[in-house]
């Protein structure tokens, strides 16, 4: 019995030494995702593209919204020569031109939402197949995104960033 104990300590000690042996040979990287998607080509082209897309209709709202706030104002200035048909009617314009500016702000706001997480996800597809060319290149055992707390010696996200910038080549 006491055998069969020193031969389970000593598998057991040969397990764990192993165990340590492959723990340090592991390469590990850690990227920036957030660094990649503000500083990065791609991600960089898709802002570009977005505000072209959307400059106009943002322009066309805050064009609105001053109407709007030009409307109230001269309103509270003319209400007390105003009659009360006159005031009802005013108000009752202002209703609809409000309403009217919250829908098409919520438009735009989903329109812009959706079409950005469109391009991120372009963004973040290009990126994967950067980090996995990188990771398969430079023989990297894990690649992590998120983390608590990261030696800065492992972070290779400027060098997925060059591979992105260069076109993912």
């Amino acid at each position: 019995m006491k055998t069969l104990n020193t031969i389970f300590a000593s598998s057991l000690l040969l397990l764990a030494m192993a165990s340590a042996a492959q723990a340090q040979e592991a390469r590990l990287a850690f990227i920036n995702s957030q660094r990649i998607t503000s500083e990065s080509g791609p991600a960089k082209a898709a802002t570009a593209k977005l505000e072209a897309e959307f400059s106009k209709r943002q322009k066309d709202l805050t064009d609105l919204q001053a109407s709007l706030k030009s409307f109230s104002e001269k309103f509270e200035r003319d209400a007390p020569t105003m009659t009360e048909s006159q005031r009802t009617s005013k108000q009752k314009e202002f209703v609809e031109q409000n309403r009217d500016f919250q829908r098409k702000k919520r438009e735009f706001d989903e329109d812009l939402n959706g079409r950005r997480n469109e391009e991120l996800q372009s963004v973040y597809e290009k990126a994967t197949k950067a980090i996995k060319q990188l990771a398969e290149t430079e023989k990297y055992d894990l690649v992590v995104q998120e983390a608590v707390y990261f030696n800065p010696k492992i972070d290779i996200t400027d060098k997925v960033i060059k591979i992105l910038n260069a076109g993912g080549k």
